[in-house]
């Protein structure tokens, strides 16, 4: 997949995935992208996890379904995220 459409994706799937998760989660745009594109390979890695068995690090495609796998990913990077400054202030 080239960089335009990860940048679409990120933006798409981060974007959502801020929109779903209860409470104020800051950045911009560009941590935006960067939490959508993680939450794509994040998505990607544990669908294939769940489909094949087997552990391989894949990333979701820009498409409906792989959308939905990548605000899943994204999702679970925001909570992993709180949980990681939660654990890093006390």
């Amino acid at each position: 997949m080239n960089i335009i459409a990860w940048i679409i994706l990120g933006l798409l799937a981060g974007a959502l995935a801020k929109a779903v998760y209860p409470g104020h989660q800051g950045g911009g745009i560009v941590s935006t992208i960067i939490l959508g594109i993680v939450g794509a390979f994040i998505g990607g890695t544990l669908f294939t996890l769940l489909r094949t068995g087997t552990l391989q690090l894949s990333a979701a495609t820009l498409s409906i379904p792989g959308l939905l796998v990548a605000i899943i990913g994204a999702i679970l990077a925001i909570y992993l995220w709180t949980l990681f400054q939660r654990s890093s202030r006390a």
